[in-house]
């Protein structure tokens, strides 16, 4: 069974910095697209950032310039420095990837159980 699995959430003061982690476990054929996306309380899930096999990020406005997506292929990992964080940053932070599980089968999505970003003095 393939499954997602994140670390590195926390309480930071704003202004502050955080690493998440996203791994990969399970048997599979290859990862197209990775991601992270977030829930802030009490509202909807939302695009944070992508990343594909080759290293093509992209990001959500509210994020540009402060957050960095990253991804290490042969470990199947994929990362998300966070920088000058804001109290609008807190959320739920899940992992998406977009997995072949067998050569010739189609894609899945799967999703991360989440890690809690709290941004407060």
């Amino acid at each position: 069974q393939v499954q997602l699995v994140e670390s590195g959430g926390g309480l930071v003061q704003p202004g502050g910095s955080l690493r998440l982690s996203c791994s990969v476990s399970g048997i599979i054929f290859s990862i197209n697209v990775m991601g992270w996306y977030r829930q802030p309380p009490g509202k909807e899930r939302e695009l944070v950032a992508t990343i594909t096999s080759r290293g093509s990020a992209n990001y959500a406005d509210s994020v540009t310039g402060r957050f960095t997506i990253s991804r290490d292929n042969a470990k199947k990992m994929v990362y998300l420095q966070m920088n000058s964080l804001k109290p609008e940053d807190t959320a739920v932070y899940y992992c998406n990837a977009d997995v072949v599980r067998r050569w010739g089968t189609p894609s899945v999505e799967i999703w991360g159980q989440g890690t809690l970003v709290t941004v407060s003095s």
